[in-house]
């Protein structure tokens, strides 16, 4: 699996096409959310949490995309199905790979987040930091899946979106209620309800993505 990664990682560090359509489109959503809301209004400070998971939704969907881009090129993925591994194995080194680019990303605009909406750095923000890493575990699992799913399609672009936003909704409703009460200096306990449910969805997406892979990519 780690070799299928590794090969991941390599052609992303070539081509350049995943990482880059993330931070693009993280960075601009951020951006206009930004100044969306006065400077001055109680009502940014309240909106931005739902600002931060607009834009790693929409940054994520994106990225998602283009997981299966290079695969598509001479046949390559026929070459990947091929090989002695089994399906599973190549959902999750896909899944894993596209969660190291997420990651990357999330880093990017957790810091471009603080810059723009004046964000106070507490000790209690672990609990925002952990929901985002469980939310990006979430949508990676679905979004390898579904960007498979999507791939055999004229309208990838317009198929991804599609299937993916309406069941992420509970990773998002959680990461907002997470990320409002980790800004209010709230303990990591006061969240632990939202973040073993974000947790429970990230269990069950990994699981269902490796079971529906193989019947997905030889369709």
């Amino acid at each position: 699996m780690w070799e299928l990664v590794k090969k991941d990682l390599l052609l992303e560090w070539r081509a350049r096409e995943i990482l880059p359509a993330l931070l693009l489109i993280g960075v601009l959503s951020l951006l206009i959310l930004n100044f969306s809301f006065d400077p001055g209004l109680p009502l940014r400070r309240e909106a931005a949490p739902r600002a931060f998971w607009v834009a790693l939704l929409f940054a994520a969907v994106y990225g998602f995309g283009r997981a299966f881009v290079a695969e598509q090129y001479n046949d390559a993925l026929q070459g990947i199905l091929l090989s002695p591994v089994s399906r599973g194995t190549i959902y999750l080194a896909k899944m894993v790979s596209t969660l190291i680019h997420l990651l990357v990303a999330d880093v990017m605009l957790i810091a471009l987040f603080i810059l723009f909406f004046d964000v106070p750095l507490r000790i209690h923000c672990w609990s925002w930091l952990l929901s985002t890493l469980l939310a990006s575990i979430g949508l990676a699992a679905l979004g390898t899946l579904f960007s498979a799913v999507a791939m055999g399609t004229r309208a990838r672009e317009v198929m991804l979106p599609l299937l993916l936003i309406p069941l992420v909704i509970p990773l998002f409703l959680g990461g907002v209620q997470v990320t409002e009460r980790s800004l209010a200096g709230q303990p990591l306990g006061l969240t632990a309800t939202w973040l073993h449910l974000m947790a429970t969805f990230d269990v069950v997406a990994v699981v269902v993505g490796w079971i529906l892979f193989e019947y997905v990519i030889d369709y």
